[in-house]
């Protein structure tokens, strides 16, 4: 199992008008830009035009089950959720991240106002009791994160019911009651039978109301198919998950699969779906994997060895990637770089190589075990924080991995080891554009207005068109270019110094315009 499988089973716990005293446009001209593919590590030369911005997908995951992450404890009073929501985006903002995965759905229930399934026990410490006072927690990460210029991706667990961390009862409204024939007990675990056409439906359903109704900047998915395999005591094998049902329709209706294949096929018709749907209702929304890091097999590198998703968990995640049936895929490669049946650097290189060389031309953002950093459970021994910074560096170098994502939020929000102090002051010292998108939509917005205001201090103003997702601004001190990422509702710019401005705007799908220079002065 992966460590954070560990952990999660086991722990305990904008068109907007000038504003009066506003001049005209002072800019002096604007100037296409392109991408980089790496991360500079130092502002760019000097010159009258900036060099192309940093592109890095820099997320966390934000765990809502056992209460790994957030909320630090079910039921606690609204107004503490929402203050420990605060922080943590605060906290993502301060270090460089840029983006935030947050955990909607960790076992058919829901951190949001839902018709569909109930309210998470890990949220309210009952399932299916509301918040009080009343509030919608996915809507006030959605808005707070976009106040900070981070993107939210919401993360869904497809087919768990309930954890073993579970302690309450179900509630009436939850599927285990209103289905209970999808549903099937499994070890302590209870599971929608991916083998069900109605468990895909209903999970479909649940990403789709999502999709619809927030503003969400991605779908999420992780490492939970088939469930984990159960040991039987004394050696006896693994406890056969019980689809014998289903397995018996699809022989009888002239099926031919394999009975493993035939899962695997289960699995894949979700995934593929999933992706289909989260498009067809918004296709800026990207749709991102977090797969088991082990590669299958008969696919893998000299030397690598462990458990087998394919056979296990069936996913066949090299299909998906073939088929480019995601946006972006992220591993979890929580292995450190010296272990070497596992190898961290060694799996890398394997995930680059086939995501690029499938030709989908998708994203590639490995997951790390960052809660490893001064020890956490199921950890062997704990990591330095150099650890993570390594591995970061060891990403960097490779076109086809554009960016990474920590697991979890809570180390970072502790400092464990000096986490998040060496990634602010080392790797992310830079702040850095999320990766763009084109297959999505490659469409450049209309590069903004600079406007300057007596009080020394100038505006950004949208021209035409959809307001961006954020503005990336570059000011020139001194002769060297200096890079930041604004919100889109920020739109002031203090030259600090500054004596040429430039600066352009961003779509939701990464998408720069051209550039708007400004002489200050």
């Amino acid at each position: 199992m992966t460590r954070r499988h560990w952990i999660q089973r086991g722990a305990g716990a904008l068109a907007a008008l000038a504003l009066p005293g506003w001049g005209g446009c002072a800019a002096i001209g604007s100037a296409t830009t392109g991408s980089a593919p790496g991360l500079p590590g130092q502002p760019g030369p000097a010159g009258d035009m900036p060099p192309p911005a940093p592109r890095e997908f820099r997320g966390a995951w934000v765990a809502s089950v056992a209460n790994i992450d957030w909320p630090s404890q079910p039921g606690l009073p609204a107004a503490q959720q929402q203050a420990e929501m605060l922080a943590m985006l605060d906290r993502a903002r301060e270090i460089g991240l840029n983006a935030i995965v947050l955990q909607v759905r960790p076992a058919a229930d829901a951190l949001y106002a839902s018709a569909l399934e109930p309210w998470s026990e890990y949220l309210t410490g009952e399932q299916g009791r509301a918040p009080s006072p009343w509030y919608d927690p996915l809507a006030m990460w959605v808005r707070e994160a976009h106040r900070r210029g981070l993107e939210l991706h919401a993360w869904f667990n497809p087919y768990r019911a309930r954890h073993p961390s579970a302690k309450g009862a179900p509630s009436p409204r939850h599927v285990s009651v209103t289905r209970a024939a999808l549903v099937r007990s499994y070890g302590d675990l209870q599971w929608l039978d991916p083998g069900e056409a109605a468990s895909a439906a209903h999970t479909l359903a649940v990403v789709a109301d999502v999709v619809q109704r927030y503003d969400i900047d991605g779908v999420h998915i992780d490492d939970y198919f088939y469930p984990y395999p159960v040991a039987l005591p004394n050696n006896a094998g693994d406890l056969p998950f019980p689809d014998d049902a289903p397995w018996q329709r699809y022989r009888d209706s002239g099926g031919t699969l394999t009975r493993d294949d035939w899962r695997r096929d289960n699995v894949d018709r979700l995934v593929r779906a999933m992706h289909e749907t989260v498009h067809f209702l918004k296709p800026h929304v990207r749709f991102g994997i977090s797969p088991f890091g082990l590669p299958r097999p008969d696919l893998r590198p000299p030397g690598i060895e462990g458990f087998s998703q394919y056979d296990r968990l069936y996913a066949d995640v090299e299909r998906w990637v073939d088929n480019g049936w995601f946006d972006y895929l992220a591993p979890q490669l929580y292995w450190a770089i010296d272990r070497k049946p596992q190898a961290f650097g060694v799996l890398l290189e394997h995930w680059a190589a086939y995501t690029a060389g499938a030709g989908a031309g998708r994203h590639l953002w490995p997951g790390l075990f960052t809660s490893s950093v001064g020890g956490a459970p199921g950890t062997s021994r704990p990591w330095a924080a150099e650890e993570i910074v390594n591995q970061i560096a060891l990403v960097r170098p490779r076109a086809a991995a554009s960016g990474h994502i920590h697991f979890s939020m809570v180390a970072l929000m502790q400092d464990r080891a000096g986490i998040a102090t060496a990634l602010r002051n080392g790797p992310y010292r830079a702040p850095a554009l999320a990766p763009a998108t084109p297959w999505l939509d490659d469409e450049r917005p209309m590069p903004p207005a600079l406007e300057h205001g007596w009080s020394g201090r100038w505006r950004l103003r949208v021209v035409s068109g959809v307001a961006p997702f954020v503005w990336a601004v570059w000011r020139r001190v001194g002769g060297t270019w200096r890079f930041a990422v604004q919100p889109a509702a920020d739109r002031d710019i203090e030259p600090a110094g500054a004596d040429l401005l430039v600066a352009s705007a961003v779509s939701r799908t990464g998408q720069e315009s051209e550039r708007t220079v400004a002489r200050v002065g």
